[in-house]
């Protein structure tokens, strides 16, 4: 995970959820998936925190034998609509390479 999203607070699920920062916490609005063939290649989630809304992403390269997945951003959006359309055309255009998106 980025230092900026210990910044924010953030913190996935799959790593012991939500981080709280004083009487603050992120709040998990939702995530999805992508995977090619069987192989989970995407995970994206939306943290809402205050005012905040937050795209957090673990990518899985399919090129390599690196089992531990790569975490850009995160990306900070002004809206929930924002963010969540965001995360709708990564996810379109990862169903056009191919992918089954959950």
């Amino acid at each position: 995970m980025s230092d900026l999203a210990d910044e924010y607070g953030l913190r996935s699920p799959a790593r012991g959820g939500a981080k709280k920062s004083g009487t603050k916490s992120a709040k998990e609005s939702f995530h999805r998936h992508a995977k090619k063939d069987g192989r989970r290649v995407v995970i994206l989630r939306l943290f809402e925190r205050d005012e905040q809304f937050v795209v957090e992403c673990d990518v899985y390269p399919t090129n390599s034998l690196r089992v531990e997945p790569l975490h850009p951003g995160p990306y900070h959006f002004g809206s929930k609509d924002e963010a969540a359309a965001y995360i709708e055309e990564a996810l379109l255009a990862l169903e056009y390479l191919g992918c089954e998106v959950s």
